[in-house]
Order: structure tokens, then C-alpha cells, then sequence
């Protein structure tokens, strides 16, 4: 199972073009002391945000042919992190989806539940200008049909399962939005709002009604990607681990004392990787889903002659 450290490092590499990072050495984070920085919000680097999936591993050949040819999203040059071990990616407008074999230990899983039956992210929503293609892309795959229904708004959707049990739903309509959305079924929606708005400094859009899910959507966007949050049910457990979100930023240190300050919850703490020019803090929202913020370090100028 790729480490967290593994999997942050390989998206840092491939989102900022890193050639030099192309060959992570497996070597352990090495935690490195924050400088003494005021809080901050994060100062994004790209025009969106990146996610990741975790699965059963061995279920990673289905995973690539159903995102690849069955999603039709952009497949990127898979970075290898071992002998053994890959981080395969697509693109979806600027940013990525990441796939990651094998689950991370001290998460929890709701695999295969509906997604009003857990908290933490419950799906991705993929958008396409035309219906017909991708049922019959479904089809020739030997998977059912999407069975699309109205969601208001122009648009109609279809829930769909990829082959690890995660939700996609699929969104048909004019002007296809470029990028991904991610569907987060919430414990408290005023607390949940008030940490995407605040602290992770998304813009707030007005709430939208999703005849498909039967929620009301409140969405808060970065360029080119939006989480979706949502209320529905009570007590209900959390899936930490499916999937996650990413995000590149020029200002790390400030996050984390941010995050210090407010007592956000550190899954991985501030660090760094030995030998790469890379430093990250992985945090939790109130509900256990993985935030984790990035920044990629000045290059290092080619010596002469070379």
C-alpha cells in the first residue's frame, strides 16, 4: 500500500511538472518544524483541486478500464513509486483524479453504502455535454446502463458504482463544467460550512436542489472544482478513507499554523520529504475527510555544463 507520504509526494510531482521528482527514493517523511509564520488561508497555486480514490487493490485493472474507457477521462503518465507500487492518474480539466491501490491503515471505510447512509465524501460528479455516448460506453463494457433521471436546472443524472463500490454520478447537460465535484454527506452542515468557507477559503454559491440525491446542495468552489456538502440522516458512520481531497498552495507553513490556531485535526503533520523540495500537512475536517495541502519548493537551478 502506497504510504501517504508516497502519495503526496507523486501528486506534487506530476501536478507541477516535476521530472526531477519522478523517482521518489521511498525514504520516510522526515516532520519538519514550522517557521514562525502568522495563520493564514491558503494561497492556491493551481485553478482547482485534486482528488484521490483508495480501493482493494486488486481490483486495480477493472479501476483503470472503468475511468479510462468507460468515464472517458484523460489518462496521464502513471507514476511508479516502487517495483511494485503505481499512483495511476487522470486528468479532468486542470487538476486530476488519482487512483491508489490499497487502503490506508487507521481509516474507515463504508464501501458499497448509499450516499445518504454515510458521512465523509460519498461521490464524484463527472460532467458530460451528450447521453447517448456514454450509455454506450457503459454498454460495450458489459455494464448496465445508466438509468438518468431529471435533476432540475436543464440537467438529468445517473448514480453509478465504480468497481470499488464508490459513487459517480453522472450530469448531462449544455456547457459541461470542466472539472470534478465531490459529494460530501455532512454531520453538522453549519459546522461543515463554515470550515470550507472560512478556513479552507472556497467561494460560497447559492444552494442548489439535486432531484437525484433528494438533498439540497451547498456548494463552495475553487476554479475549476466544487464540494457539494450536504445534511441527511443522523449517527451515521463515517467513511475517512475512500477518497480525499488535494490541494497545491504557496503557502504551507501559514496553513498549518492556521490549523493550529482553530485545533483542526492533523492526520499527517507538517513535513517534508528527504531529498525532494516538497512540504505538506494532511488535515481533517470535522468529519474525518482528508484536506491536504501541499507546496512545492523552488527548483533547484541546473549546474553549469549541464
Amino acid at each position: 500500500m502506497p504510504s501517504p507520504f508516497s502519495t503526496t509526494l507523486v501528486t506534487l510531482s506530476l501536478l507541477m511538472g516535476g521530472d526531477a521528482l519522478a523517482q521518489p527514493t521511498g525514504s520516510a517523511a522526515t516532520p519538519a518544524p514550522a517557521p514562525a509564520v502568522a495563520p493564514a488561508p491558503p494561497v492556491f497555486a493551481m485553478p482547482g483541486m485534486n482528488v484521490y480514490r483508495r480501493f482493494d487493490e486488486t481490483l486495480t485493472p477493472q479501476m483503470v478500464k472503468f475511468y479510462d474507457e468507460v468515464l472517458d477521462l484523460k489518462a496521464l503518465q502513471p507514476i511508479q513509486l516502487n517495483a511494485s507500487q503505481q499512483m495511476i492518474l487522470f486528468g479532468i480539466g486542470h487538476a486530476q483524479i488519482k487512483l491508489a491501490a490499497g487502503f490506508k491503515e487507521g481509516r474507515q471505510y463504508q464501501v458499497g453504502k448509499g450516499v445518504n447512509e454515510a458521512v465523509g465524501i460519498r461521490l464524484f460528479a463527472l460532467h458530460y455535454a451528450q447521453e447517448a455516448p456514454l450509455v454506450a460506453r457503459f454498454r460495450a463494457a458489459g455494464l448496465p446502463a445508466p438509468a438518468f433521471r431529471d435533476m432540475g436546472h436543464g440537467k438529468r443524472g445517473a448514480l453509478v458504482r465504480d468497481p470499488g463500490g464508490f459513487t459517480i454520478q453522472l450530469v448531462v447537460g449544455p456547457n459541461p463544467a470542466p472539472g470534478v465535484e465531490v459529494g460530501i454527506n455532512v454531520s453538522d452542515l453549519a459546522r461543515s460550512r463554515k470550515f470550507y468557507r472560512e478556513f479552507v477559503g472556497l467561494e460560497e454559491l447559492p444552494p442548489v436542489e439535486d432531484k437525484l440525491l433528494g438533498v439540497t446542495k451547498y456548494p463552495y468552489r475553487h476554479g475549476e472544482t466544487v464540494i457539494n456538502l450536504w445534511q441527511a440522516g443522523r449517527n451515521l458512520p463515517a467513511d475517512t478513507g475512500s477518497a480525499g481531497i488535494q490541494y497545491v498552495i504557496a503557502n504551507v507553513d501559514a496553513v498549518n499554523a492556521r490549523a493550529l490556531a482553530q485545533n483542526v485535526a492533523a492526520e499527517e503533520p507538517l513535513g517534508g520529504l528527504p531529498n525532494f523540495s516538497i512540504r505538506f500537512v494532511w488535515l481533517n475536517d470535522a468529519d474525518g475527510v482528508t484536506n491536504y495541502f501541499a507546496q512545492q519548493g523552488p527548483r533547484q537551478p541546473a549546474s553549469a555544463g549541464q
